[in-house]
């Protein structure tokens, strides 16, 4: 039974070029229906990179080990990098692993014919090969994941940033309207956008317009006053606007004191107080 597998093996990694032409004639007639897409100007690159998988396959065939298990394991991660890289969605790429048994069962069949295997080679064939195609699948799926996980990252960042936009009205004042609430996250970039924003940009006076934040407790104020702070330190002088009646009576109740500060009802006379006065 051993000296059959080892056949097969050799004769999978002996053939490994003309395999690897067939898996990417199959892909591309699963991917564009066009079986020159991808056997044409990259036809060296790609034969090569399915001879590779090919022949892993034929070595766990002819002596199982653990190093081969590590060079199937960084196939896998560069496949999917590569397949992320040139947008190909996660079903065709799984789908496309299944080519790898098909012309390797092809080949076996053959042999199983001409060569009158035992039956029960075909079994153990499989009891080898199928392992280590769906681990090349596992991790495959894996890598889709991470890049998936790590651009919802991204956008969430860019969302967050764009809640907190820093906006001129003249040569030397800025407004940074807030929307929502204010937790730990956004207080942080809160003081990030409004420190480095103002120093780009030549700010002498900073407004903090609130009248879009829900909710004012204590741990909000708290935050709100540290980003004046830091801003008063390096020489922005800020002001509060948008308090509503509601907001007060909050502020009061809490009895967070904002008596250092300049505070206004709304923008417009908040931008007036600093002599910018509203179009009419």
């Amino acid at each position: 039974m051993r000296e059959e597998l080892k056949y097969i093996g050799e004769k999978i990694i002996s053939n490994k070029l003309l395999l690897a032409k067939s898996i990417a004639v199959l892909q591309n007639e699963l991917f564009v229906k066009d079986a020159n897409s991808l056997i044409g100007e990259h036809e060296a690159s790609v034969l090569e990179w399915h001879a590779e998988l090919i022949s892993y396959l034929g070595e766990y065939l002819v002596q199982p080990e653990p190093a081969a298990n590590e060079k199937v394991v960084l196939w896998a991660r560069e496949s999917a990098r590569s397949a992320i890289e040139i947008h190909l969605p996660l079903t065709l790429s799984l789908r496309s692993l299944s080519f790898y048994r098909t012309v390797i069962w092809d080949v076996f069949t053959e042999e199983l014919e001409q060569r009158k295997f035992a039956p029960i080679t075909m079994l153990d064939v499989s009891k080898i090969l199928d392992p280590i195609m769906d681990e090349v699948s596992a991790i495959i799926g894996q890598v889709y994941d991470e890049h998936s996980q790590k651009m919802m990252k991204l956008a969430y960042t860019a969302l967050e940033e764009l809640s907190i936009p820093v906006v001129p009205v003249s040569k030397d004042t800025g407004i940074i309207p807030i929307i929502g609430e204010i937790d730990t996250r956004r207080s942080h970039l809160l003081m990030k956008s409004a420190l480095q924003e103002s120093v780009r940009l030549g700010f002498q006076y900073l407004i903090l317009d609130i009248s879009g934040v829900t909710i004012i407790d204590t741990m909000v104020a708290d935050h709100v006053l540290k980003v004046i702070e830091a801003l008063n330190l390096i020489g922005v002088k800020t002001c509060i606007s948008g308090i509503r009646p509601e907001i007060a009576q909050t502020i009061v109740s809490l009895g967070i004191d904002l008596s250092n500060l300049q505070t206004f009802a709304n923008l417009h006379t908040a931008l007036a107080s600093i002599g910018i006065k509203k179009n009419k």
